[in-house]
Parts: structure tokens; sequence; C-alpha cells
């Protein structure tokens, strides 16, 4: 076998050994805190220190897999209450405090790997783990086939409704993404309103209820 093929073989060989690993696993994602993620200076300035310390994060794998693991249809969400408003970059929001939420249809090994995958993109944020919820979930996104409007129900422990920001929701007309999302690989994320969000659980000292917050990313993640 002369040079040129020996090194045609080892590149055919490299792109199959990545292919997988290039698009492992996929689907949509949802985040909501209490705070203004999309807004001005001026209301963000008002808010940082005060609140923001909560949020809910949410995946729902269309296919693929993690840690060998199959996870295609299954869902799982994440409740944070963070040491300081998430996102703020003068202080850390670390320790933080995780209730991790999984999908009721998933086995044993599947929920493992489930806090798993949500640990991996969340760079410390649910490292610490107080409790582990398994709940029915529905999770749907571009619902009516309108992009931002989302829904997501976790048992009685979360839920969320969001819709488009429109040009109504302006109050400073300066409005921009203040905060980046909390999770990583996201190949698309948009500003939504939380119409309506909430979490009820009891281990994170304290629940929340929200309604009309610009403080919603509906997207879709890919590893």
């Amino acid at each position: 076998m002369n040079a040129k093929r020996i090194l045609f073989a080892l590149a055919v060989t490299v792109l199959c050994l990545s292919a997988p690993a290039m698009a492992q696993i996929q689907g949509d994602y949802m985040e909501v805190r209490t705070a203004d993620i999309y807004t001005g200076p001026c209301f963000a300035n008002g808010e940082v220190g005060l609140t923001g310390l909560d949020a809910v994060l949410a995946w729902r794998i269309e296919k693929g897999m993690w840690n060998g693991v199959a996870l295609d249809g299954l869902s799982v969400v994440a409740a944070v209450r963070a040491n300081s408003t998430l996102g703020d970059p003068y202080s850390n929001p670390l320790p933080a405090k995780a209730v991790m939420i999984v999908d009721a249809q998933a086995s044993q090994a599947q929920r493992a790997a489930l806090i798993q995958f949500a640990q991996a993109q969340t760079a410390g944020l649910l490292k610490d783990v107080v409790a582990v919820e398994i709940s029915p979930i529905r999770f749907a996104v571009d619902v009516g086939g309108r992009h931002g409007y989302a829904t997501l129900e976790a048992g009685g422990l979360a839920r969320i409704t969001t819709r488009t920001i429109t040009m109504g929701d302006a109050i400073c007309h300066n409005e921009e993404v203040f905060y980046e999302p909390l999770a990583g690989g996201l190949i698309h994320a948009m500003p939504a309103v939380a119409v309506n969000a909430s979490y009820q659980g009891n281990h994170l000292g304290g629940t929340w209820k929200e309604a009309e917050r610009r403080g919603a990313f509906v997207g879709m993640f890919s590893r």
C-alpha cells in the first residue's frame, strides 16, 4: 500500500471513529429563572443580589445516549437554588443546591445517566444534589408550531409555560439578553417570557412562583 492509500485509510478511520461522538445526544432545552434574562441594565441592576437565585432547567432527549446508556425520548429537570443571582459576573453562585427530577419512564440505569448528563452540561451548578425525585415529565417546545412557546410539567413539582417575546414586552426599549443560558452544548437558545413558572418542591428551603417574567430560554442542544 502506497503512502497516499495509507493516509486515505487513516482519514476514513478517524472520521468513522469521530462521527458518533459529534452527534451523540440531542434534543430540546428549557430554562426559567426568578430574574429577567432579557432586560435593560436599569432593571437588571435592580434585581442583582435581591432575586434570581432560583432556576429550573429541563432537557428532553430526542435521541442519543450518555455514558453508553440510551436515553431516547426521556427528560430530566433540575431545580436550583444558588448562593447569589445566577449569571452575575461579580458574585459566585456556588455553593448551589439542586433537586433532580428524572423521568418516571426511565430505568434505574437511565435515571443515573440522565443526572450525569445534566450535571455535565452545567459546570458544577448541579454538583450538590440534595434530592432526586421520580416523576412523570411532559415537555413540549414550539407548541402549536410557534417558536418560543413551550410547556413543562414535572408532576406537582415544576410547571412552566413560555411564549415569544413581543414588542409589548419592552419597557425601557434597550432590552437585550443580559444573562446567558446556564447550560452548555446549546445550538440555539432564544429568550422567552415565562407566562407561568413555579417550583413547589420541599428540598431547597423554599418554593417560588412567577408570572409574565422575561426570564426564560427555549432552545435545542447537541453534544
